[in-house]
């Protein structure tokens, strides 16, 4: 799995011109899934986010946690994390999982931030869907987790 994450003050994600989902400060995180990906890779890349140090302290230093701040998270469907551009100039996204394997693999994430943040600190996007994503990045922090260097 590939995760970029941006911190954010606020995030929202539109489809058809309808807000779907949104966070206010915590991750908007852009999810893109691999064949080889499994619910363990799953599980595995969500410990690495919650617990993740990025938010700034009483000093200013990244020394906090989403659950530290009490943060929120958007996340995103996004195959094109996968993308090849090795050959051409056209992307090859022939890295990304299938359909169902992505869909399952996306819920299941999804799920597990339910769990561990309570459900109405999490939104989504909609898998598939053309979507507009709208956000504050703070900082600016941006991160890239790849489970294959975890």
């Amino acid at each position: 799995m590939r995760a970029l994450l941006q911190v954010v003050s606020k995030a929202q994600v539109s489809v058809n011109h309808r807000v779907v989902g949104a966070c206010s400060c915590g991750f908007c995180i852009f999810l893109g899934v691999e064949p080889a990906d499994t619910k363990a890779t799953a599980d595995k890349l969500w410990h690495k986010i919650s617990n993740l140090r990025v938010f700034p302290d009483e000093t200013g230093k990244l020394n906090r946690s989403l659950h530290d701040i009490e943060g929120q998270v958007l996340i995103i469907s996004q195959f094109t994390l996968y993308a090849s551009v090795k050959h051409g100039n056209r992307p090859s996204f022939t890295e990304a999982a299938g359909h169902t394997q992505a869909t399952e693999l996306y819920d299941y994430v999804c799920e597990l931030a339910r769990k561990d943040l309570g459900a109405g600190n999490v939104g989504t996007g909609v898998f598939g869907a053309d979507m507009s994503v709208e956000l504050a990045n703070e900082g600016p922090c941006t991160i890239w987790i790849d489970t294959d260097q975890l």
